[in-house]
């Protein structure tokens, strides 16, 4: 009976053993994004000034001047693609919108691809 009472015991005490801690790195977490709309310009159709580049480009204008807060829309492209892309996202944008506007181009490096953000404007202190 004590050997019972014994075991008992000590099959109580290794149940409430600590679990030895995960030693395994966790993966990072990705950035989290507050861009409204994000997109990649495939070189092929900027090169070819594409009619449905031309039209999404106007839809991404038409947005970011729907949004309610003061927007920021991000250009990165070859500073001689810049102006096209400009004036078709202009087309896009009523001409009396409620919401803040700007338009901010980066000029693309070697290998970066061409891109278009649309994101709330950051406040500044």
């Amino acid at each position: 009976m004590k050997q019972l009472a014994f075991c008992m015991v000590i099959a109580a005490l290794a149940g409430c053993a600590q679990l030895p801690a995960n030693t395994a790195p966790q993966a990072d977490k990705p950035p989290v994004s507050n861009d409204v709309i994000s997109f990649t310009i495939p070189p092929d159709a900027l090169g070819a000034r594409d009619p449905q580049l031309s039209a999404v480009l106007a839809k991404a204008g038409a947005l970011a001047a729907a949004q309610k807060q003061p927007t920021t829309i991000l250009v990165t492209a070859l500073g001689q693609d810049l102006p096209y892309l400009n004036q078709a996202i202009w087309r896009g944008v009523p001409s009396q919108h409620p919401a803040k506007l700007s338009l901010e181009n980066l000029t693309a490096g070697a290998n970066q691809p061409y891109s278009v953000s649309v994101r709330p404007t950051a406040a500044t202190p």
